[in-house]
């Protein structure tokens, strides 16, 4: 797996920045490739045997597996698709690679597309699913500096 495609790399990010509020939350699909195929029941132990292997357990929350994408794709996902924009118009060759129809331009194109969402719900970002987690790392924490700068004090001199 090429760099932001390595799940020790989204462990590390999740315990880096898990004291800012930050989470990773992993959602299963196999709608890319089938690389996916298993029972809900065996996720953990393919993670952990089978892809990546080599003994990784996530660090962070692992959600039953379902539809990114297509007639019967998560509720969540349409949500975090439509509110922003996609991270290319093009699916490259899906034959035998995509399994859902009708392919939307918006659609996740692949395993570790990524989400930031602000703790107010909002997506902030979307990153392309090879965009490394060093660079995901950054603009989380241009985010956080972003939000520090904006948020008002919880007193005033007035409560003295």
């Amino acid at each position: 797996m090429s760099g932001s495609r390595k799940p020790a790399d989204l462990n590390a990010l999740h315990n880096d920045l898990k004291d800012y509020g930050f989470t990773v939350l992993g959602f299963p699909c196999n709608q890319f490739g089938k690389q996916e195929p298993g029972d809900n029941s065996e996720l953990l132990a393919t993670l952990k045997y089978v892809r990546p292997g080599n003994g990784f357990v996530p660090d962070f929350e692992i959600f039953q597996k379902g539809d990114v994408n297509g007639q019967k794709e998560q509720s969540v996902f349409t949500f975090l698709k439509n509110a922003c924009p996609p991270v290319g118009d093009s699916f490259g060759n899906p034959t035998n690679r995509l399994f859902w129809e009708p392919l939307k331009v918006n659609d996740i194109k692949w395993n570790f597309e990524k989400f930031l969402v602000g703790p107010n719900g909002r997506v902030v970002k979307r990153w392309y699913p090879r965009v490394s987690v060093t660079v995901v790392r950054k603009d989380v924490m241009d985010y956080f500096r972003a939000q520090r700068k904006t948020q008002k004090p919880s007193w005033t001199w007035s409560d003295y």
